[in-house]
């Protein structure tokens, strides 16, 4: 199977057996987030799971809840949100745009507020999946899978492949990764056989993030455990907010809107007879395009219909209240 069609398939697989927020394609680092990529991210609600999905169905933006804007009475932009006026405007226009900040006018000032106060704990374990359905064509899998462990941002990291795992195998990957392989045709119970169980990593303490690697040295970040303590809700908020369809339907005749085991709007082709990856496989390059309109698909319904994700919460409606004032 083609990596992006196995990714969804996972994702799908996921998403109809637990109770995880699943998402895909998430940055997983400190000082540079963009330089680990992780396929799949599950994030295991915590305690305060259902406070957080009563404010936004968006991702809440980190210096919006780390600054002094409680969720009591309004207070001047200025004094909650420290940094240059730019920034500060862009931070309330992206918290009130996720519906997380209110704000009014007061004789030209503007005043926020929080809607809700942010729950810390709502989120539990986070889960790293590194898909490689093909270990005959590795890349930088080693590197990758060990950049995991040093910086130990997720508490598991996991190796999901289609490929018959040997010794070998397992020996060039860190011992502290788990190991899936997965046939995403099988029936359900049996679409994940367990290789090799992860080691739980240390996130509460520092880690060490993985730079750029050369034959003489290599550049590290030793990342504190606060500092990893705030990666670690921005990961879960991106997770949260963003989730794993993540694509658009193509506009093609031949397109559909599949589902596996009861989850739905999956980007899934008649005339290949699979899921696709509309980005890189679908237009007129493609042997069996038809011109047409996207298949009548809602992909935020689908996700609320089968992940603990609120697409319309309370605080999204006084949001939208609060944005009234400023038609």
């Amino acid at each position: 199977m083609r990596e992006f069609a196995f990714e969804l398939s996972l994702c799908a697989h996921l998403e109809a057996t637990t109770e995880d927020v699943v998402s895909r394609q998430l940055g997983a680092g400190v000082d540079r987030p963009g330089k680990r990529i992780v396929d799949v991210v599950c994030v295991e609600p915590g305690p305060a799971f259902d406070e957080r999905t009563a404010i936004t169905p968006a991702v809440i933006p980190d210096a919006a809840i780390e600054c002094d804007a409680g969720p009591g009475r309004f207070q001047p932009r200025g004094r909650v949100i420290d940094g240059p006026p730019e920034h500060k405007r862009h931070v309330v226009e992206r918290a009130v745009e996720a519906g997380f900040f209110e704000r009014e006018r007061r004789g030209g000032r503007e005043y926020v507020r929080q809607v809700a106060r942010y729950p810390d704990d709502w989120f539990g374990r986070i889960v790293g999946i590194e898909n490689k359905p093909d270990l005959g064509t590795p890349g930088d899998l080693e590197t990758q899978l060990r950049k995991d462990v040093s910086l130990a941002l997720v508490d598991e990291a996991i190796l999901a492949t289609e490929s018959h795992v040997t010794g070998a195998h397992l020996n060039r990957i860190p011992e502290e990764i788990g190991v899936w392989r997965v046939d995403p045709d099988a029936d359900p119970e049996n679409q994940i056989d367990v290789l090799r169980e992860p080691t739980p990593l240390d996130v509460d303490g520092p880690g060490i993030e993985l730079h750029d690697e050369r034959p003489a040295e290599a550049g590290i970040y030793p990342a504190t455990a606060a500092e990893k303590a705030r990666a670690r809700r921005q990961l879960a908020e991106r997770a949260y907010g963003k989730g794993w369809r993540t694509y658009e339907l193509p506009g093609c005749g031949a397109a559909e809107a599949g589902e596996r085991e009861g989850v739905a709007g999956l980007p899934y082709c008649a005339w290949k007879g699979r899921l696709v990856d509309p980005a890189s496989e679908c237009g007129p390059t493609c042997g069996g395009y038809e011109s047409a309109e996207p298949p009548d698909a809602d992909l935020a319904a689908a996700r609320a219909e089968s992940a603990p994700w609120v697409a319309d919460p309370e605080g999204r409606q006084r949001r939208q209240a609060g944005l009234d004032r400023f038609g």
